[in-house]
């Protein structure tokens, strides 16, 4: 035990509860370490063999876990120690549990590439993951030909929290889903999901098991399931808060070239970006299930303690959120908000295609909804009438803090926009560019080809 560095030692303690009869598994294992400059953030991933229990509708599995999104060290060389209560590192490492096909005498190895992947995004953006979160993939988990293109995230069902020198470690298992599971799960809430998942044993069964090659969805086994989930939708609303995507706004009330645009305010010769701490107000309204139980409150603007971290220091590692100088170019007390006359946004089609759940899942229901900038340092939030902490209001609906546009919608004028953005429902049907207005709210909307967003807009 004492060659073992502690973190690592306390999770391999849980893996041997488990599997005592596998004290050697096999493992993927960073070449280069990533605190020595390799880009792979996770030391090991290990792999198990789980015979499962066919009698509950567990099928034989391979069981892969992973080592380094915690606290393995303790000696700050990745993670800085924040003491033995609070989470060990990011606070969790990943779980995935494969089906073993017939004959199949060693674990497949890309499910380590794909949990790689994951953590390359945590540790980029230093977002972390929740149970009942999605993750939209866009391609095969294994680069097949197989409908199991997306993930969700939950507890793993057998890992149990472990408490290490360093903090206390959970177990998040990634689920490979459809995409049609994976709309349902924006449209209503991941753990709504996770449970219709749980009842189909070809599905996922208990232990929520990926098996690659299933070629139905739980609404093409179970016709009844998607009278579940629209119920679902219709009682509970949506618990997505917001999307990283392509989209951009434009402030139609004054010239693109005058010197106050809302996007280009100036100090110096340096670029206005978004502040620290308007990054953290928009990472909040980014992280799900916000509001559940409890009246929507946009997070407010001033510094504050949350995690036991003051969010306006300098982060450690650079956030999705936030531009690499971002803090250092404007002092945030200097940047005004600004109320716009006319404003036009535009969206790429898969963006584009979340707004009827902006609106029906999240504005109808008292909410707000985000969407982040993937491409370039901008923001635009909706907001209802119900969510306090906003700057745009009644009387000023369009308001902006620098490059972050708020939008105040009334229940009226979403109902009015549900009608008219109804065919951005049917994708198959949808020719672009494509552009919605009106005229008497001053606002205009544009869904455009994604080459549009890889120039400066």
């Amino acid at each position: 035990a004492s060659l073992f560095p502690p973190g690592l030692h306390a999770i391999y303690g849980e893996c041997r509860r488990l599997y005592p009869d596998q004290p050697n598994p096999l493992q993927v294992t960073a070449i280069v370490k990533y605190w020595l400059g390799g880009p792979d953030p996770l030391d090991y991933v290990s792999m198990y063999r789980n015979v499962g229990s066919p009698s509950a509708n567990i099928p034989e599995h391979w069981h892969y876990i992973s080592f380094g999104l915690s606290d393995l060290y303790g000696d700050s060389r990745v993670h800085e120690f924040t003491g033995t209560d609070g989470p060990s590192g990011f606070g969790f490492e990943l779980t995935f549990r494969l089906k073993r096909e017939t004959g199949e005498s060693a674990p497949p190895t890309w499910p380590a590439e794909l949990m790689q992947g994951l953590a390359r995004y945590v540790f980029q953006s230093e977002n972390t993951f929740c149970s009942g979160d999605h993750v939209s993939w866009h391609s095969p988990l294994d680069n097949s030909e197989s409908r199991i293109q997306h993930m969700l995230l939950t507890e793993d069902p057998q890992m149990q929290p472990v408490q290490t020198p360093f903090g206390v470690v959970t177990f998040l298992q990634i689920v490979g889903v459809c995409t049609e599971e994976l709309h349902a799960a924006q449209q209503w809430n991941g753990q709504g999901i996770l449970e219709l998942l749980r009842t189909v044993p070809v599905a996922g069964g208990p232990w929520l098991i990926t098996d690659m090659r299933r070629g139905e969805t739980i609404f093409e086994i179970d016709p009844h399931l998607q009278e579940r989930v629209d119920k679902g939708i219709e009682t509970d609303g949506s618990n997505l808060s917001g999307v990283s995507a392509k989209c951009a706004w434009d402030d139609l009330s004054r010239p693109p070239e005058d010197d106050e645009d809302s996007r280009s305010i100036c100090i110096g010769t340096q670029p206005r970006r978004l502040s620290g701490k308007d990054t953290e107000q928009i990472r909040e309204t980014l992280r799900r299930g916000l509001e559940i139980n409890s009246k929507p409150v946009l997070p407010p603007i001033n510094p504050q303690r949350q995690n036991g971290f003051t969010h306006d220091r300098a982060p450690s590692r650079k956030d999705s959120l936030e531009s690499d100088s971002s803090t250092a170019i404007v002092p945030h007390e200097l940047i005004r908000t600004r109320q716009l006359e006319s404003v036009h946004l535009k969206f790429n089609q898969e963006s584009g295609a979340l707004i009827p759940l902006c609106l029906r899942g999240r504005l109808l229901h008292g909410r707000h909804f985000t969407y982040k900038s993937i491409t370039g340092d901008m923001a635009i939030t909706f907001v209802s009438t119900g969510v306090e902490g906003a700057f745009a209001t009644e009387e000023h609906p369009y308001a902006a803090h620098g490059p972050w546009l708020q939008i105040l919608l009334t229940e009226e004028f979403v109902e009015k926009m549900l009608e008219d953005l109804e065919d951005l429902t049917s994708p198959e049907e949808f020719k672009l560019p494509k552009e919605y207005s009106w005229p008497e709210k001053k606002l205009k909307v544009s869904i455009l080809p994604d080459v549009v967003f890889d120039s400066p807009l």
